[in-house]
C-alpha cells in the first residue's frame, strides 16, 4: 500500500505536538537567551504549541483567504502584545486569555464552525494579545530580547504551519471527523488549563 506525503506530515505534526512537555509556556521570569531560547520557548509550553497548532489547524479548515491570513494575523498581532506586555498595559488576567485560546479554538475545530473571515481574524487577533502580553513581560529579562522575539515568532509560525499541515488530512475520507476529534482533544485541554490558571 502506497503512504501519501501529507500522512507523513500530519503524523509527524501530532507527534511532535504530543511529545512536548506539559508545562505551561509562561511560568517563570528571568529567561535567558536569544535566538535559540526564542525558538525553543514556544515547544515547551503545551499551552502555546496547542493554541498556534490550533490557529494553523482552523486556518486549514476554514480554506481560502484564512488559511493564510490567521498564520500571518497572530504572530504580527502577538508582537504588539508583546509591546502592551513590556509597558505594562493592564489586560484581564493573562493565564486565562491564554487557557481560553485553547478551549475555543479547539473547540471552533471540534464544532467545525465556520466563522467569517472578519470574525475569525478578530477573534484570532484577541486571544494572541494575550501570548503576546505573557511573552512581553518575560522579554525584559532576557539576555538578547531582540533575538529572542525574532526566534519565538519564527517558532510560532512554524508552530501555524504543523497546524496547516495537519488540516491536509481533511481531504481524505473520514479526515474531517478525524480533525474534529483533534479539535475536541485540544479544548479538553484548553478546559484543564482554564481550571489549573484559576486555581
Amino acid at each position: 500500500m502506497r503512504t501519501h506525503p501529507d500522512r507523513w506530515i500530519a503524523g509527524l505534526c501530532l507527534g511532535s505536538a504530543l511529545a512536548a512537555g506539559p508545562a505551561f509556556a509562561h511560568e517563570g521570569a528571568g529567561l535567558a537567551g536569544g535566538l535559540a531560547a526564542g525558538l525553543a520557548h514556544p515547544l515547551h509550553g503545551l499551552d502555546h504549541l496547542l493554541a498556534m497548532v490550533a490557529v494553523g489547524l482552523w486556518g486549514a479548515f476554514l480554506g481560502r483567504p484564512l488559511v493564510f491570513a490567521l498564520p500571518v494575523i497572530f504572530p504580527l498581532v502577538m508582537a504588539l502584545g508583546g509591546v502592551m506586555g513590556m509597558a505594562a498595559v493592564p489586560v484581564p488576567p493573562v493565564e486565562i486569555g491564554i487557557a481560553l485560546s485553547v478551549l475555543v479554538l479547539g473547540g471552533a475545530i471540534a464544532a467545525a464552525v465556520r466563522a467569517p473571515v472578519w470574525a475569525a481574524a478578530l477573534l484570532v487577533a484577541v486571544f494572541a494579545i494575550f501570548h503576546g502580553y505573557a511573552h512581553g513581560q518575560e522579554l525584559p529579562s532576557a539576555a538578547d530580547p531582540v533575538g529572542y522575539s525574532a526566534g519565538f515568532v519564527l517558532a510560532t509560525g512554524l508552530l501555524h504551519l504543523a497546524g496547516v499541515a495537519l488540516g491536509l488530512i481533511a481531504a481524505r475520507p473520514g479526515g474531517v471527523l478525524a480533525l474534529r476529534g483533534v479539535g475536541a482533544l485540544i479544548a479538553a485541554a484548553g478546559g484543564y488549563f482554564i481550571f489549573e490558571a484559576a486555581a
